[in-house]
């Protein structure tokens, strides 16, 4: 696919985390311009020193949850761009551990609050973008928990679960305006806060942020064009 991002104007939200940078970092090798956002800023300031000064990467900070932010966030891509090709969504947290009655409220909250608001307020500033310039693609990374429902985990998993209803939903609402919606169920991403949480785990098993990246570029893509309220899954061996 090399290059075949020439031209498009990609926001990847949560661009600079785990899996966000290797997200960015396919679109930018790929031609994209990216506008990735943030909330740490030793993230950012990584990924800007990987990339070097490329003037098709911007670094924006972001509270996704706040849906203002998230509106004029869009409005000054398309005023900078005339244009938003490419929304893919990284931005999520996991907790669990405790059955559901011993599961705090403010968990649950946060819970939805960081796998669903935040997407929802997203896409509720992308997609007319989308729809008015007649084309885009969605992608939006759920969890393999939204199918997998384990012990420990009521609040993470229903609010996963939810997720992918979103954008099942918001699938059926796209149907014929040439933008595409699609979900991405990883299991346990192989990245540094994932290994320092379960130091016991074997690894290599896990799916790397870099593999999964590819295969969010690729439901991106003009390759991917009949692809359309699709969740794949992308367990690895686990």
């Amino acid at each position: 696919m090399s290059g075949s991002f020439n031209n498009k104007i990609a926001l990847v939200s949560g661009g600079t985390g785990g899996l966000g940078r290797a997200v960015s970092l396919n679109f930018l090798h790929e031609g994209a311009t990216v506008i990735a956002t943030y909330i740490v800023q030793e993230e950012a300031d990584a990924l800007r020193a990987a990339v070097g000064s490329s003037a098709r990467l911007e670094l924006l900070p972001l509270d996704a949850t706040d849906e203002a932010a998230c509106q004029n966030l869009v409005a000054g891509i398309a005023a900078r761009h005339g244009r938003l090709d490419i929304l893919v969504n990284t931005i999520g947290a996991y907790a669990g551990g405790k059955p559901l009655w011993e599961t705090d409220s403010r968990i649950w909250q946060l819970m939805f609050k960081l796998n669903v608001n935040a997407g929802y307020a997203l896409l509720r500033a992308a997609v007319p973008a989308m729809l008015k310039q007649g084309s885009g693609a969605i992608v939006n990374i759920a969890a393999r928990a939204a199918f997998d429902h384990a012990a420990g985990a009521s609040a993470y998993a229903a609010s996963k679960s939810a997720a992918l209803a979103m954008l099942d939903c918001l699938a059926q609402d796209l149907k014929g305006a040439n933008v595409r919606a699609n979900s991405v169920l990883p299991s346990i991403i192989d990245t540094e806060a994932n290994r320092r949480a379960m130091p016991g785990a074997d690894f290599s098993k896990w799916p790397k942020p870099e593999e999964i990246a590819r295969v969010v570029l690729f439901l991106c893509s003009e390759e991917a064009a009949l692809i359309h309220g699709a969740a794949v899954p992308v367990y690895g061996q686990t």
